[in-house]
């Protein structure tokens, strides 16, 4: 029997909607500002992918910025203090939101094509339900609309764990793992394919790991930009990534690598 993907589940920001994964990262950064701690948008972005008061947590954890926290409160970060950053996360992403629903420059094709090929589309995201249900309609007014959406909120833990990608293959109507890829911006991200024993495909541009903007990507010096390209790839393959590609519109040929490879190895 012909072994063919059947889905593709993808992530939201950075990976189909948000070139350059820029709606949380501003945030983050205001809000430790305004509890005193300057943060980099380098460190802003290592976490990303994850639910977003993990995302906080993983941050405060960072050796810099803990040794930061330290001095401006000479004592331990608590559980509380986490509730509070994330209560004025959410305060201050929740104004700007719904202004980063447009999908990717070839996203929209990329939809008709997998549809054309009868291959069902699912996604994931670091996004609470109530953050998605903002992005997700602004998408779809753009034409973006997936199969299947679902939040970290919404199954017992997010990314890396690997539920969000079971339950779409439960909704989907999906059997084998097999058949699954799943494509994302950053090492959570490959990470929660990893989990859950699907195909693993990180993308560089408009994604988090390359952390540019598309005028950014289209002006820089084409070696400059292949060194940041490789150094984010290198990082995407050491948390499990089979394949990577460089923007949406190069799945097509990937996932026709990948159902070769699968076959070429049923018949050995």
């Amino acid at each position: 029997m012909k072994r063919e993907i059947k889905a593709v589940i993808f992530d939201w920001a950075g990976t189909t909607v948000d070139y350059g994964c820029f709606a949380p990262l501003d945030v983050f950064v205001q809000v430790f500002k305004e509890n005193g701690i300057e943060i980099t948008y380098e460190e802003a972005r290592k976490p990303m992918g994850m639910l977003k008061i993990d995302h906080i947590k993983a941050l405060l954890k960072m050796e810099r910025i803990h040794a930061l926290w330290l001095e401006k409160f000479n004592r331990e970060y608590t559980m509380d203090d986490i509730n509070s950053l994330y209560e004025r996360f959410e305060e201050v992403l929740f104004a700007s939101l719904e202004n980063f629903g447009e999908p990717v420059p070839g996203m929209l094709e990329l939809q008709a094509e997998l549809r054309a090929r009868k291959i069902k589309i699912g996604s994931t995201t670091g996004y609470t339900k109530e953050m998605l249900d903002i992005v997700a309609p602004k998408a779809k007014e753009f034409g973006y609309c997936p199969d299947f959406r679902i939040t970290s909120t919404e199954v017992p833990a997010g990314r890396p764990y690997p539920y969000m990608i079971f339950q779409n293959m439960i909704t989907l109507a999906i059997p084998n793992r097999n058949s699954v890829i799943k494509i994302g911006d950053t090492t959570v991200d490959m990470k929660e394919g990893k989990n859950a024993g699907v195909w693993a495909v990180g993308i560089l541009k408009g994604g988090s790991e390359l952390g540019l903007s598309k005028q950014e990507v289209e002006s820089m010096d084409s070696t400059e930009l292949k060194k940041l390209m490789d150094a984010a790839a290198k990082r995407l393959y050491a948390a499990g990534a089979d394949y990577i590609v460089e923007e949406v519109g190069d799945l097509p040929h990937i996932i026709d690598v990948i159902n070769a490879r699968m076959n070429a190895e049923e018949v050995i």
